[in-house]
């Protein structure tokens, strides 16, 4: 995080706010990563438990897995590393557990793509990594570290963004599927803004041999709401 000596310039800060945005037209709002099958399952019902799904998944699933790839991802795009970028795409897209989760992978990599190619009209040197993002098939997460390495912010403010993101649309994704009240939405926000800053610092400091995506029970509750009767979210 950056100190009183360090502050995040006001052009990162707006970006890295504007990505972290639950308006930004990607779809986020409309999945809800297996918690709708939780709840359908009754293994969510309450705003306690609610609250301690999210933090697992943000500590068992987001840091282990697609934080970590981010923060790699924005050191290759530091680096100019293109073969490195496509190879932890090709992780993101394999390891997902179900086609949902693959799906939504996609869909928001591709909205956020052409966010950035409206974003960066004019631009030659973005438009050109942009189209590479798009021959490449990026998955949401090298897609966001793009955007973020565009805002020239640091790998931890980034990284921050993007959690802050995932937090708000997880737990507007709570209050209509438990459901929950506002208040009780803005306790569990703040138990994930407390949990977030160390889950970054785990995602920063996670060589490529412990980057991980297993989650077997997430998994499952993925693969049934698949074929669950009735759904308000895409996953």
């Amino acid at each position: 995080m950056t100190t009183a000596t360090e502050t995040l310039a006001p052009g990162s800060l707006l970006q890295l706010m504007w990505l972290a945005s639950p308006a930004l037209p990607i779809g986020g709002f409309s999945y809800s990563e297996g918690l709708e099958a939780a709840v359908h399952a009754e293994l969510v019902t309450t705003e306690p438990q609610a609250g301690d799904w999210l933090v697992q998944q943000l500590q068992l699933t987001q840091a282990r897995g697609d934080m970590a790839a981010i923060a790699q991802a924005l050191q290759a795009w530091a680096a100019g590393d293109r073969a490195r970028i496509a190879a932890l795409n090709g992780w993101v897209r394999t390891t997902r557990e179900t086609g949902e989760l693959r799906l939504q992978a996609e869909q928001m990599g591709r909205s956020l793509v052409d966010w950035l190619r409206n974003r960066h009209a004019g631009d030659t040197a973005r438009q050109d990594a942009i189209a590479w993002l798009a021959a490449h098939d990026a998955a949401y997460p090298i897609a966001f570290s793009y955007a973020a390495h565009c805002t020239g912010a640091a790998p931890r403010d980034a990284l921050l963004a993007y959690a802050f993101g995932w937090a708000e649309n997880m737990v507007q994704a709570a209050i209509k599927a438990v459901p929950l009240g506002q208040s009780a939405g803005q306790r569990i926000l703040a138990r994930l803004a407390e949990a977030i800053p160390a889950a970054v610092e785990y995602a920063l400091a996670l060589p490529d041999g412990e980057r991980q995506a297993f989650s077997p029970m997430l998994a499952i509750l993925s693969a049934r709401h698949e074929h669950q009767y009735s759904r308000l979210f895409r996953s």
